[in-house]
């Protein structure tokens, strides 16, 4: 297995280098406006007149100053940077503050709406941005944005946050809008933004929310027994067949199976995403490494257990909560964020069956989710690799799940071969 390792380590290596990494470099910075350009077609031409969403505004700038504090690259930093600017410009929301949710391709606001997935990943940018740069301007902002949700957004009544408000932060209408409801997707990306933001200040009411919201996402949120979250619910958090809604990926997305009556199912990569962001959050708050383990064990076996596809490799979209898949489709994030559970899975309890579902992933992403002769990678396939939706970055796509996913396989790799090489293993290529 360590030599398995290691030559999915040099394949992850090369792709980052010089795939990944040149792409958005070639593309990514919008020079004539400002912010990043993400819409870009099968061969990687990109679109400079798409609109920006905040989602991906913030993600490219999250990127860039994660690869900065990997690579030690000023470059990468002034892409952050100018990033920051425009997003600060032109998504900021001087009258009632947080970020509005689109602009078009100069930074005029086509919405205004103030959606807490959003203004989460703006508080998981800015405080990445802080701690690569030392620059004070992100965490200020962050913090602000971390103020008005504490103000706006918490639901003091039932627990959790409200999730889709408008611009004044009054609550969106019920339905389609969503005034009504909240989602596991939304509260685990506010963890991982509280982690984050925890780690750039150290403050103690950063620390508490975050510790509040896995509370909420573990005793409300997820079937710690099974070992799967519950998608939607309603404001009580009592559970709903999933709906597609107003500025989500779902409602967006063009291709691909669907599951005509709303049928109440769960993610296998959001489930594996999930072990391996609590056992993060773990980390920066100073826990035990192994403090999360029986739920982020049941997690990842869940996943295996119904959402893997062992004959060609990677996870399938969605399923029942116990079962097979019911959508088969393999979609770029998922196949990216199961590549590092399972390698996480892997370091927190050395069973090499996650070692070897996490090798299993790379060779089928590799070999059909990796547009190599562009350097990205494509959005949605079948579950055999043949493809559906081929376009390489779209209003939700930049480089986030794959750079993300890419920076912390390499990271987990360089860790796991590194001790190999302290009990006196010679690694080449590990510094």
């Amino acid at each position: 297995m360590r030599e398995i390792l290691m030559e999915v380590y040099r394949q992850i290596k090369e792709h980052v280098d010089q795939e990944l990494l040149p792409f958005w470099e070639e593309r990514g910075v919008d020079t004539r406006y400002g912010g990043y350009l993400v819409c870009c077609d099968s061969q990687g031409k990109v679109n400079e007149d798409a609109d920006k969403y905040i989602v991906t505004q913030t993600r490219m700038i999250w990127a860039y100053s994660a690869y900065a504090r990997k690579y030690k690259k000023e470059e990468y930093l002034e892409k952050a940077r100018q990033g920051v600017q425009f997003f600060i410009r032109h998504f900021w929301d001087a009258e009632f503050g947080g970020w509005f949710w689109k602009t078009d391709c100069r930074g005029e606001v086509l919405d205004k709406g103030k959606v807490v997935y959003g203004q989460t990943f703006a508080i998981y940018a800015l405080s990445e941005y802080t701690l690569a740069s030392q620059d004070s301007v992100g965490l200020d902002y962050a913090c602000r944005t971390f103020d008005l949700l504490q103000k706006f957004c918490t639901d003091t009544a039932n627990g959790g946050y409200y999730e889709n408000l408008e611009q004044d932060f009054s609550l969106s209408a019920p339905g389609f809008a969503a005034g009504d409801l909240k989602s596991l997707d939304i509260h685990m990306h506010t963890m991982e933004a509280f982690t984050t933001l925890y780690e750039c200040s150290g403050q103690e009411i950063h620390r508490r929310k975050l510790e509040e919201v896995i509370d909420v996402i573990l005793t409300k949120m997820v079937n710690t027994e099974i070992g799967c979250g519950y998608n939607q619910f309603d404001i009580h958090f009592n559970r709903k067949p999933a709906i597609n809604i107003r500025r989500t990926w779902n409602a967006e997305r063009e291709t691909g199976e669907v599951v005509e009556t709303p049928t109440d199912t769960t993610s296998y990569g959001h489930n594996v995403e999930l072990a391996w962001l609590l056992n993060y959050a773990a980390k920066i708050l100073g826990y035990e490494t192994d403090h999360f383990l029986p739920i982020t064990h049941n997690l990842v076996e869940h996943a295996l257990r119904y959402g893997f596809d062992y004959e060609r490799g990677g996870v399938y979209r969605d399923g029942p909560h116990e079962g097979q898949a019911l959508v088969k489709d393999k979609e770029w994030w998922q196949n990216c964020e199961v590549l590092v559970g399972f390698l996480d899975a892997y370091q927190q309890e050395g069973d090499t069956r996650y070692a070897q579902a996490f090798v299993k992933t790379w060779e089928f992403d590799t070999a059909y989710m990796i547009n190599h002769g562009a350097g990205e990678w494509r959005q949605l396939v079948r579950f055999d690799g043949s493809p559906i939706e081929t376009q390489l970055g779209n209003p939700w796509k930049g480089m986030y799940h794959t750079g993300r996913a890419m920076l912390e396989t390499l990271l987990r790799l360089e860790s796991i071969l590194q001790m190999d090489k302290s009990a006196g293993k010679e690694v080449d290529g590990i510094k």
